[in-house]
């Protein structure tokens, strides 16, 4: 839905981005930028999940993640079907904790982690290891003796000194270690640099064009303790369509055919990767599961018949399209102060009760979120205003450019949609931030699955301390 479907007017003199318009009515939800549940009741309060965020403020505290479990798990279900021939594979680091990794297996799907720190998280949820797939660029020697004592389903390999360490490691195996290298595809997805990934200058895989991608899978097909299952391609985040995936695809699947043509060998499954879309703001259109399923299925299709080889058996790595739109973080205002902008206009800048400990993205890749007085009904003119943090850094944005009641108060309480992905993968302790909750909200009641941080948890580390 764009901002003109959603009855949003232009106003004079407005100095945010050309896309931002002024709503008529500052106090309504955009619903497509939130989870299914969430609404305004009759005050004016955002409830999600049948939870009032003034009473889950009042007993769990500010600023916290609100995570929205029907919504988390009607995502995964929607992946789950619209794919049902591939393997789902959630992205863990998009948001990890024990709970939401039962939740992803409890709903038919796989998991992949790309850290010791997932895997264990994993684990102790209790998650077949079969149904793990390990990721990342750098994994040492522990790492992947871990991963395969504990029998995960398949290693991503990201470089030749990888595959050095799986071929010692896994002679003494009990069985064969399934393998993906991961190719770039030299694609590059139209999102920000930091997040792009198939393009050939970056940290990722093993390049298809210079050859190195074909000596990785040569390398892995004479090693007898490793099993070769295929090629592993991901080309960025934030994806509206699937352009980009048919281009990698093409390429991809010349590679696999040409390591039937020459070596004999039809490796039985291709990784498409993740990045899908979600709308941060009205500008944002992602696709449907259910469309990017027919259209990647019938790429491959395509390509495989025109290659003469038989389809591989593919998997996907949704994790932001998932946890993203689930969630929304709560703040408490602090401060309110207006700022004169050239041409005599004016912006209000918003200070919260929490900033870029628990949501850096703003800062890291200059994202843009929308947001709304989430504690009372406001009959004033909105007004453009800039919603910050509370910490040292003029670059501590939550939420850039948003019109918002001009009425805003210290302690009236904002919410921000679709900070499931990354926030609090992100978030640190920057200035000895203590991060906050994780508050899952379902049916009208509200539980804790992640804990806010304590001061001790803080000092736990400082073995330098006073005892």
């Amino acid at each position: 839905m764009r901002a003109h479907e959603a009855g949003w007017a232009h106003a004079e003199g407005a100095r945010g981005p050309a896309w931002l318009q002024v709503p008529e009515d500052p106090n309504a939800l955009v619903t497509h930028l939130w989870s299914t549940s969430a609404a305004k009741n009759d005050d004016g309060a955002l409830v999600v999940g049948g939870v009032d965020m003034r009473d889950l403020v009042a007993e769990h505290g500010s600023p916290a993640y609100v995570l929205d479990e029907d919504d988390f798990r009607g995502r995964a279900r929607g992946f789950r079907d619209a794919f049902a021939a591939y393997d789902v594979y959630y992205a863990g680091k998009s948001f990890l904790c024990t709970t939401v990794a039962r939740w992803i297996v409890e709903e038919g799907l796989r998991l992949d982690v790309c850290s010791n720190g997932e895997l264990s998280v994993a684990l102790r949820a209790g998650v077949d290891p079969v149904l793990i797939g390990y990721h990342g660029n750098n994994k040492t020697a522990p790492e992947l003796a871990r991963a395969i004592e504990v029998g995960v389903g398949r290693i991503v390999a990201d470089s030749f000194h990888e595959i050095e360490r799986l071929v010692d490691l896994s002679a003494d195996a009990e069985r064969p270690v399934g393998v993906m290298i991961r190719v770039t595809a030299g694609v590059e997805a139209h999102t920000h640099e930091f997040i792009a990934t198939a393009h050939e200058d970056q940290k990722f895989g093993f390049s298809i064009t210079s050859g190195d991608a074909f000596e990785a899978v040569r390398r892995v097909l004479a090693a007898p303790g490793l099993e070769l299952l295929g090629l592993h391609s991901h080309i960025g985040s934030q994806i509206f369509d699937s352009s980009g995936f048919e281009v990698a695809a093409r390429r991809v699947l010349a590679l696999h055919a040409r390591v039937r043509s020459e070596l004999g060998v039809e490796m039985p499954e291709m990784d498409l990767g993740g990045g899908f879309g979600i709308a941060y703001t009205t500008q944002d259109d992602p696709s449907t599961p259910a469309k990017l399923a027919a259209e990647m299925s019938a790429i491959v299709a395509r390509e495989c018949k025109d290659l003469g080889v038989a389809e591989p058996r593919l998997s996907i790595e949704p994790g932001r399209a998932i946890a993203g739109p689930s969630v929304c973080t709560v703040y408490e205002v602090g401060t309110v102060k207006e700022v004169a902008l050239d041409g005599g206009a004016r912006r209000t800048y918003i200070s919260v009760d929490g900033g870029m400990s628990d949501n850096v993205r703003t800062a890291l890749y200059d994202a843009d979120y929308s947001c709304t007085l989430a504690s009372r009904h406001s009959e004033a003119a909105p007004a453009l205003a800039r919603v910050v943090g509370k910490h040292c850094e003029s670059g501590d944005i939550v939420v850039k450019d948003e019109f918002l009641p001009s009425d805003i108060v210290p302690g009236d309480l904002l919410a921000v949609p679709g900070t499931g992905a990354y926030c609090r993968s992100l978030a640190s302790n920057y200035n000895h931030a203590l991060r906050p909750p994780v508050i899952a909200v379902r049916d009208g009641a509200a539980r804790v699955i992640v804990r806010r941080e304590t001061e001790d948890d803080l000092l736990a580390t400082d073995v330098g301390a006073v005892q």
